[in-house]
């Protein structure tokens, strides 16, 4: 995960979901935000402690997510 240090897991924060810098702000709910319609500068004035290279990082790892293949498992 070295390609995305904006991106943080930690058991105790948010169930363990894709969160941003360890804030309480998952990827989850910045591409939501996205693909509802909003900009990325909404959610900058939204969130004023979010940066634009956090909402970057956030599309970028939900891209790469999205590429996962899934293997089936040898008899």
């Amino acid at each position: 995960m070295d390609q995305f240090p904006r991106i943080t897991h930690a058991p105790d924060m948010m169930g363990g979901k894709a969160c941003i810098r360890g804030m309480r702000v998952t990827v989850a709910m910045i591409v939501g935000q996205i693909a509802a319609g909003r900009t990325a500068d909404d959610l900058l004035r939204d969130y004023p402690y979010l940066e634009r290279a956090d909402i970057d990082e956030a599309l970028r790892y939900a891209a790469w997510l999205a590429e996962e293949r899934e293997l089936a498992a040898a008899p």
